[in-house]
């Protein structure tokens, strides 16, 4: 359920960083004026990251297991006013299969509201630990002595020593962990109303 964040580059200019590192680092990582970042992978792949996606993993997996259940419920008592239907006035028994509809229709809108709700709680989470590596980054890009961050989607050939992905994850995983006591996990959406038996 992860979307990638639209990126620009991460322009980095001042004074400052003509004092950056000559040499690269002893992680492998040469020196250069333009660096690469897979922000996808960064996340993904980070404790941060990993945490999250496990969470809102089990969060869809727990909705669609109550989706289902609501389904079979919703089935039995369509079936339960189906077989009703000879023995009923018309008019009485369109009262019920219009009360039926309208449930059924506020059930559908609560479940996806619970479905978009889990989606922004990836997509608040992802913003969040952006927010929370942007100074991480800027330190590591201090080091190496870069100007620019470019996103590796966007650039069609990068050498491997420029790419910066392991070792802002390293650094990002020091700092940050898993990013627990940041805000980015949510309760779970409460669960919808249970769907009551025919009369």
């Amino acid at each position: 359920m992860l979307r990638p964040l639209a990126l620009t580059a991460l322009l980095l200019a001042g004074p400052a960083w003509a004092e950056g590192s000559a040499g690269g680092l002893s992680s492998g990582v040469a020196s250069s004026s333009v660096v690469v970042l897979d922000r996808d992978l960064l996340f993904t792949r980070s404790l941060f990251g990993q945490r999250i996606v496990a969470d809102i993993e089990a969060a869809s997996i727990a909705l669609a297991a109550e989706n289902r259940s609501i389904e079979a419920e919703l089935e039995a008592e369509e079936r339960a006013l189906t077989a009703r239907r000879e023995e009923m006035e018309p008019d009485a028994f369109r009262a019920l299969a219009t009360a039926f509809d309208e449930k059924v229709t506020g059930i559908r809108q609560t479940q996806d509201a619970k479905a978009r709700s889990l989606q922004q709680r990836s997509d608040r989470a992802q913003a969040l630990f952006f927010e929370r590596a942007n100074p991480v980054l800027i330190e590591l890009v201090q080091e190496i002595g870069a100007l620019v961050i470019l996103d590796r989607r966007i650039v069609i050939a990068a050498a491997d020593r420029v790419d910066i992905t392991t070792l802002a994850r390293e650094r990002i995983d020091t700092a940050l962990g898993e990013g627990e006591g940041l805000g980015a996990s949510e309760p779970a959406p409460p669960p919808a109303p249970e769907a009551p038996a025919a009369d």
